[in-house]
């Protein structure tokens, strides 16, 4: 039998020691748990810019809602917090750019389905002062009320839930299997928020409910999200024009020669630093577009709609509205990046050109150097000649003061003869000997 180990002992540790990573990456996918909302039930969300934030500010902040006033700064340390304040839940969650509040409170009974274009906010779980104390700047603001009814007659329906919308044309769906609409309007109310709609069948459980909640709301915070980069885009529209003008005009004047490579490379390099700079200050921006474009079309994918008679639907809304935005932002962006390419090429046809002349220069001076050294060579060789006479006339000359020294010591010889007799051997004595060291130097190299 194996021993089974007393609740005292110690754990059996089965594995190898973990990585520092490990548990946090697990855990990342219980990192933002859906809510669970009980019908009928209104939640107000604010999704407000971070951008200058701290945490520590977002806490005190927190501090300030009923009974937290001891919150730990190191519980926003996971990007994901909810508090439970009595008969509402407020909900924090911190993303790179942005923060979202969700505040999940009952709907107020007079804001059921079947009232014309309720008050949603005549009754908040939170003060005004605290939503408007909030740090940052707003980027949305929702109210997303949900309620249960019967979803059988679907004409008695829509009129109820255009009535609630105020009689205004609106944009509606079944999602999933038909277990819900969702309704909305997509504009912005007198008070800063736009509205949304559930209506669930009753019995609709409180965690099927919280999904829905948070797919609708993620899904309008992101498109919100996505178009920022569209502003961005036409803004860098008239730069984009002069800059592909002006390199037109480079290229053109490097194809004529009709401008110095100075000339050109200054002007290459000034267009060259703005299309940098402007891909430094927005390339972040042009990929958030994209990821959260990607997440938007993944939460319409998630809300399974289908489509109800006489209206729109979500995704079809989407489609038609935001893919032009996206479209206009992607073509931006490569615009950028072939503009920038171009530059590089165009830099690499100029620095060729360079190159060229430059080397044309450099053999040009190679030929003057070897002309130099042919007539250094010359003049050594007419140099080396005279060596030869100069050295051969001392020699010449030292023997004839010996034969004249000899003669005068009584020896019977006739200076002038004798060194007149040597002349030939000298010269070819002194000839030879600097053949010699001509050989020996050569060889040495």
């Amino acid at each position: 039998m194996i021993p089974t180990p007393s609740p005292a002992s110690a754990p059996i540790t089965y594995l190898p020691p973990d990585d520092p990573l490990r548990a946090s990456l697990h855990n990342e996918v219980h990192a933002r748990p859906s809510a669970r909302v009980r019908l009928p039930a209104l939640i107000v969300h604010v999704a407000v810019l971070n951008a200058g934030v701290t945490r520590e500010q977002e806490c005190a902040h927190l501090r300030l809602l009923p009974d937290q006033q001891a919150l730990p700064l190191d519980s926003l340390h996971g990007n994901f917090l909810r508090l439970p304040c009595g008969h509402y839940t407020v909900k924090w969650e911190r993303h790179t750019e942005f923060t979202r509040y969700s505040i999940v409170q009952t709907l107020p009974a007079g804001a059921l389905l079947g009232a014309l274009e309720p008050e949603l906010m005549n009754a908040p779980a939170v003060a005004p002062e605290w939503l408007r104390g909030i740090p940052g700047r707003t980027v949305a603001a929702i109210q997303l009320a949900m309620v249960a009814a019967d979803l059988s007659d679907e004409a008695v329906l829509m009129a109820q839930a255009q009535a609630w919308f105020g009689g205004r044309a609106v944009i509606a769906s079944q999602l999933g299997n038909g277990h819900s609409w969702a309704l909305t309007e997509f504009r912005i109310g007198s008070d800063g928020f736009e509205r949304m709609l559930v209506i669930a069948r009753p019995g609709t459980t409180e965690g099927r409910a919280g999904r829905i909640s948070q797919r609708l709301l993620e899904l309008e915070i992101y498109r919100l999200m996505a178009l920022r980069g569209l502003p961005v885009a036409k803004q860098l529209a008239p730069m984009l024009a002069e800059a592909e003008g002006a390199l037109a005009d480079i290229t053109a004047r490097l194809e004529n020669k009709s401008a110095s490579d100075q000339e050109l490379l200054d002007t290459l390099v000034s267009l060259a630093a703005r299309v940098e700079r402007a891909t430094a200050e927005h390339v972040f921006r042009f990929s958030a577009t994209r990821a959260y474009n990607t997440l938007v079309a993944q939460r319409i994918t998630e809300l399974r709609e289908k489509a109800i008679p006489g209206t729109q639907t979500l995704g079809e809304f989407m489609q038609h509205r935001l893919s032009p935005a996206i479209a206009t932002v992607a073509a931006t962006a490569q615009r950028l990046a072939s503009l920038s390419e171009r530059v590089a090429r165009t830099s690499a046809l100029l620095r060729t050109r360079v190159d060229i002349a430059t080397e044309i220069q450099n053999q040009l001076l190679l030929e003057k150097l070897t002309r130099g050294q042919e007539l250094q060579l010359r003049l050594q060789a007419t140099v080396e000649g005279l060596s030869i006479a100069a050295i051969s006339y001392y020699v010449i000359s030292l023997l004839l003061y010996g034969g004249k020294a000899a003669k005068a010591a009584g020896a019977p010889i006739n200076p002038e003869i004798f060194a007149g007799a040597l002349i030939p051997l000298v010269l070819w004595v002194v000839w030879r000997a600097t053949r010699r060291i001509h050989a020996r130097l050569h060889a040495v190299d």
